[in-house]
């Protein structure tokens, strides 16, 4: 039973519950208000993304009077979003805007870019005190690097005045456990405006002791029994304003919420779930839900649910109203996009340039028109902090991973002489690209899990000439903030995927990027036919690791690609179906990374980087749309 709910009136009324202070006149104790408006800024699962990101936006419909070198207006230009200097300020705003404010992250700060591999947490820690969080939960990923590569990054969280309460009520660490002592506590106690809130924290557990790296004897307690048991102490002792923070995924703390008594608020983290409404979508991502959820505990009082998305790319500001009994009567919100007041657009090849003038005015004002989306100037500290850490990134950028014994020349549809010497026109003339192939090898071999790997053209920029491999050269390979992730999809999923990415250029007048390349995977493509029929002998090889058979268009295969064109884009439209039905594995790892990684792995063999074998070419046979063989000269004028 909830203290404060229609029970604690009842008891209220009996004389059986004394609340705070004094006596009055009349030797009677005074009920007190437990009314409370209360703002939560949150934020989770930034896996180090700690810089910018940027999307394009489509300006066509505003007529900008900026050309390009064709005399063209510009259609498109370039928006910087998201990161900690941003974030910073933005917490900084809303802060002050409030009177009784909670700032909360809901897990997984660790693991995904170059800012973990080089500082193991420092870079997180600094970034993360800068926003000073009255509560961090733990994620499944802070035990990455064991119990003691957690203990370590705890170490840097507190090394400062901000001393964030590290929260994880379900986590028992072993005996020898370096978080054993002192580290982690199952809830704080936060005090606003004299009321007392109780901020619990709730770990993913099975997914932490299987998927991550936690010492063999830290016990990870079953969420709904270990919430429950410590919403219960606290509503003993008084409290009742009740905020679980968990790191458990969107859809459980929906089912979480049902299956708890006296839980009020539930921030969440885990399953990077952008709520929100049509505003993301027309930019371009993918919303799952409204912001904020609201569903009822099992006693039937509302529980607000939230979560903000991923990569430090948006900020949750979630206002909750308690009325005089403490029971949530109302939760409304806004997830925040912060940009930049700066967008660059593409003037011509290798020259891209600033918006000026009132065509800045103009975009700003559109996209700012929007609720969500709010210009922000990035915090100079924490600015200046960041550039500290890119200075050794970039050094670590030069670092030699490996050798290249081939030119791995580069286009995006067969033929489409991208290349530059000492690549010739010629190379990619027959099958496409060498080292799309090779980026997509690249994927499959780092996701074991995984049958094949589909990737576009256009998200690889570069050749590769022989010689030594760098992280520099990976990064600008790959540059893109994608994340690797693994899908479930049948056979004829996967033959519609790639029926879809040749349409949305053919058909559809979109980027000839969208060319797809595949490992584990390989067709013949004939853009002269109509959609449907452009894609046909289509081979399966899982991990290229036996024999090619032809696909099964009931079969489930697993499938890793990128992100960005997992949520639909470039037009790859049948992807949108399993990822947004949840069927997807998110492996955390930036696809440049993913790259590095094969790279290294080839050279602790003993190996180099290099052309495949040809019957690894994705594309075994190409007619392009006029009809013409590459193969055999056919149909060609």
């Amino acid at each position: 039973m909830k203290l404060t709910k229609l029970s604690t009136v009842l008891l209220f009324s009996a004389g059986l519950v004394a609340c705070g202070g004094e006596d009055g006149e009349d030797g009677q104790n005074a009920v007190v208000d437990q009314s409370l408006n209360l703002t939560i800024l949150h934020m989770n699962d930034h896996h180090s993304h700690l810089a910018a990101k940027t999307f394009d936006y489509d300006v066509s419909a505003l007529n900008l009077s900026t050309k390009d070198a064709t005399g063209a207006a510009v259609k498109e230009v370039e928006v910087s979003y998201g990161g900690f200097p941003k974030m910073v300020s933005l917490f900084n705003r809303l802060s002050q805007q409030s009177d009784n404010v909670l700032k909360l992250h809901a897990g997984d700060a660790m693991t995904g870019t170059l800012y973990h591999s080089l500082f193991k947490g420092q870079a997180d820690a600094e970034m993360m005190n800068q926003i000073c969080f009255d509560a961090f939960a733990l994620g499944n990923h802070e035990f990455d690097e064991g119990d003691s590569g957690l203990a370590n990054f705890l170490n840097l969280l507190n090394s400062s005045a901000c001393n964030t309460p590290v929260l994880a009520a379900n986590v028992v660490p072993g005996d020898s456990s370096a978080i054993k002592n002192g580290y982690i506590q199952p809830y704080t106690v936060i005090q606003r405006s004299s009321q007392k809130i109780g901020v619990i924290g709730i770990d993913i557990a099975g997914k932490t002791k299987d998927s991550s790296r936690p010492d063999q004897n830290t016990e990870f307690l079953d969420e709904t029994t270990t919430a429950q048991k410590y919403i219960d102490e606290l509503t003993q002792s008084g409290i009742n304003k009740i905020i679980l923070l968990t790191h458990y995924g969107y859809d459980n703390d929906l089912a979480l919420a049902k299956n708890l008594t006296g839980v009020d608020v539930i921030i969440g983290g885990d399953s990077h779930t952008l709520l929100g409404d049509s505003t993301f979508t027309a930019l371009g991502f993918n919303p799952v839900a409204a912001y904020p959820a609201q569903t009822t505990d099992k006693a039937g009082n509302t529980v607000c649910v939230a979560q903000a998305w991923e990569y430090a790319q948006i900020m949750g500001k979630l206002d909750i109203q308690f009325n005089s009994n403490g029971v949530v009567e109302s939760c409304s919100g806004v997830p925040y996009l912060p940009i930049s007041n700066q967008f660059v657009y593409e003037y011509a090849d290798d020259d891209e340039r600033l918006l000026q003038g009132n065509d800045l005015s103009l975009v700003l004002s559109r996209l700012t028109a929007e609720d969500e989306v709010v210009q922000v100037q990035e915090d100079a500290t924490t600015k200046s902090l960041l550039t500290v850490f890119d200075q050794d990134v970039d050094v670590l950028k030069q670092t030699v991973i490996g050798t290249n014994a081939d030119n791995l020349c580069l286009s995006r549809v067969p033929g489409d002489n991208r290349s530059q010497a000492p690549c010739v026109s010629g190379d990619t003339y027959e099958r496409g690209s060498d080292i799309s192939n090779v980026v997509a090898k690249a994927f499959l071999t780092g996701a074991p899990q995984a049958d094949m790997a589909i990737q576009n053209g256009g998200g690889v920029r570069i050749q590769l000439n022989a010689g030594d491999v760098t992280i520099a050269d990976a990064f600008t390979l790959l540059p893109f903030s994608n994340t690797l992730v693994v899908l479930e999809m049948t056979g004829q999923q996967v033959i519609d995927v790639l029926e879809d990415a040749l349409a949305n250029f053919v058909d559809n007048d979109g980027s000839n990027g969208s060319y797809p390349y595949a490992a584990g995977l390989r067709y013949n493509v004939d853009l002269s036919k109509a959609k449907g029929s452009r894609i046909t002998a289509v081979q399966v090889n899982p991990q290229v690791s036996g024999s090619w058979t032809a696909i099964d268009p009931a079969a489930v295969y697993k499938v890793v690609t990128n992100d960005f064109i997992a949520s639909g884009q470039d037009g790859y439209t049948t992807f949108e179906t399993p990822y947004k039905a949840g069927k997807f594995e998110d492996t955390f790892t930036e696809y440049a990374q993913g790259f590095i990684n094969y790279v290294e792995r080839l050279t602790e063999q003993g190996k180099q980087l290099g052309k495949l074998p040809v019957e690894e070419y994705s594309t075994q046979l190409f007619i392009d749309a006029n009809g013409c063989n590459h193969t055999s000269g056919a149909g060609c004028i």
